[in-house]
């Protein structure tokens, strides 16, 4: 019978089970960064570039999936106008633009919260 509870004796364990418990978390959290959070701070990175270097000229796709091209910005920088037809004109926030137009992917244009 003493054998069934010496592993639960204070002690017994040498002090290890709790850091030998915490492992599995440890191991979920590192899994998730590399899987979840690193790949989505990369990709927002990527889209913080594009629209920095955003000038007249570039075709663009907006997230509600229009096409056009860039003919100004104003609003230092905030506001975006393009040409989307010979007499139509947008304006749009810059952060409405999803990409380039021969690089942007029906991912990119999905509206997240």
């Amino acid at each position: 019978m003493d054998i069934l509870f010496a592993g639960t004796q204070p002690g017994a364990t040498g002090g290890s089970g709790g850091m030998l418990s915490l492992l599995p978390f440890v191991l979920i959290m590192l899994i998730l960064y590399f899987l979840m959070i690193r790949p989505q701070a990369k990709r927002q990175k990527e889209k913080r570039v594009m629209l920095e270097a955003l000038k007249k000229g570039d075709r663009v796709v907006t997230i509600g999936g229009v096409h056009g091209t860039v003919v100004g910005i104003k609003n230092q920088g905030k506001i975006v106008i393009i040409k989307v037809d010979k007499n139509t004109n947008l304006t749009v926030v810059k952060s409405a633009i999803a990409g380039m137009a021969d690089s942007v992917t029906e991912e990119d244009t999905r509206i997240e919260a």
